[in-house]
């Protein structure tokens, strides 16, 4: 009789994944240039920054890590807008734009005024992020 342990085959089986449906979203990367602007909270500080491009369909938020828990915590308002945004069909330009009309410095974080601008790579944003 053996001592070993007897495990069953459903536990070493690889798992199949089939996914049925999901929600539209953004491409969460591109190689091509992106718009992007700042988001700061009612004390002006930035927080991150979302960015776009069209030509992919992409959108997301980059937090900026010198902002801490709340700059990362303040990314589920902006990625939920992005999603939201996605759902209505709307450009990834238009998203943005929409954020920017909807959030003023009222609310936790906006769109810092005249802060949208234009960089050569998503790369760019992420580093931005992570240095400031």
């Amino acid at each position: 009789m053996s001592r070993e342990p007897q495990v069953p085959p459903r536990v070493t089986e690889p798992l199949q994944w089939e996914e049925v449906d999901s929600p539209p979203r953004y491409a969460r990367t591109t190689d091509k240039p992106v718009q992007y602007a700042a988001v700061v909270d009612r004390n002006g500080t930035v927080l991150g920054y979302v960015w776009v491009n069209d030509e992919d369909d992409a959108a997301g938020w980059q937090y900026r890590r010198a902002g801490g828990d709340d700059a990362f915590n303040m990314g589920a308002l902006w990625a939920a807008e992005l999603h939201e945004a996605k759902q209505q069909d709307l450009a990834p330009s238009a998203a943005l734009a929409k954020m920017t009309r909807e959030y003023g410095p009222e609310d936790p974080s906006h769109i810092a005024p005249g802060s949208l601008t234009e960089a050569p790579s998503l790369q760019t944003v992420k580093d931005l992020a992570a240095k400031s």
